[in-house]
């Protein structure tokens, strides 16, 4: 087996079934298996969905089940289940249950990586929106890709669309991502940074396209204002881990978060006056605010009230 794809899924049984059928539908010859990852241990309505494409052979792979509950732990026991069930897979490819894959989506990724010599590829995850939602609201930085050109990266930040090479997972610590991130988000982001930090090399591809479904509830100002200001917090504690062990390290950052803040107003005023958006403008502000509260044990867990998220 040359890739094994991860698939955690918690309470979207319909949509999980989207994204495995656009996973099986893959123009490749290279072979692959899929891991579902059921995140909800009692109902296991994920697993329950799935489990028919895999005992009929549309899909070859396992279901298994995370009873720990939390992002984290789902990712987490997905990649070990990969590696103790598929010891000669080269690479591991993350995709999440509200998002479906392009038909070319794994093979090139897989040519990215060979392309760019890197152990760990990103793609962007483009929104699939409902009719009539505004252009400006479609233009919000937090539905934006990282990146827009292919090539080497200095970091990556999530997992909804990613490559890892076997010899990523096989060095990193255990657990790979942890868990204090599980209800916050941002675990994703630790592990690449400490992967970046390891040396690995980390690359994109514009052309590896995923697309997320965008549920009408975070189209909603409280959904994107405690989203803008959780990436605030998510920035500093990742980053705050990053220094940890440098002299002066938590005063670098808590420092440069009062930068961001006091100069969040001119870079928002920009924003307003280039797209006429408020909502837009106001994203540095919450990512400033964000950071500094973080300072202060802010944290805003929107994964634990997942019919919210």
């Amino acid at each position: 087996m040359e890739c094994v794809v991860t698939v955690p899924t918690f309470r979207r049984p319909e949509h999980l079934l989207k994204t495995l059928r656009s996973i099986a539908a893959q123009e490749t010859d290279r072979r692959f298996a899929v891991i579902v990852v059921e995140n909800e241990a009692e109902e296991r309505q994920g697993a329950q969905a799935a489990a028919p494409l895999f005992l009929s052979g549309e899909i070859s792979g396992l279901v298994i089940v995370a009873h720990e509950r939390g992002n984290c732990s789902a990712y987490n026991a997905g990649w070990q289940t990969a590696l103790e069930a598929f010891p000669c897979f080269c690479s591991l490819l993350v995709v999440d249950d509200d998002e479906t894959v392009t038909a070319g989506w794994l093979e090139v990724m897989c040519r990215a990586a060979d392309a760019f010599d890197a152990d760990i590829v990103g793609g962007p995850v483009l929104p699939r929106f409902a009719e009539g939602v505004p252009e400006r609201l479609k233009a919000h930085p937090i539905f934006q890709p990282a990146y827009a050109k292919s090539g080497v990266v200095p970091a990556l930040y999530g997992s909804g669309n990613l490559l890892i090479r076997r010899h990523v997972l096989e060095r990193m610590e255990r657990p790979f991502m942890d868990p204090a991130f599980n209800f916050l988000g941002g675990g994703d982001a630790d592990f690449l940074m400490r992967a970046a930090k390891k040396g690995f090399r980390l690359a994109w591809s514009e052309e590896a396209v995923v697309h997320e479904t965008v549920p009408a509830r975070r189209l909603e100002p409280d959904w994107i204002r405690a989203r803008s200001l959780r990436n605030g917090v998510i920035s500093t504690l990742v980053e705050k881990r990053q220094r940890a062990g440098e002299r002066l390290g938590a005063l670098r950052v808590l420092v440069k978060s009062l930068a961001l803040l006091a100069l969040s107003p001119l870079r928002g005023a920009c924003r307003l006056v280039a797209t006429g958006s408020a909502s837009i403008a106001m994203y540095p502000v919450y990512i400033g605010l964000g950071r500094v509260m973080a300072e202060f044990g802010y944290t805003n867990e929107q994964y634990r009230e997942p019919e919210k998220n």
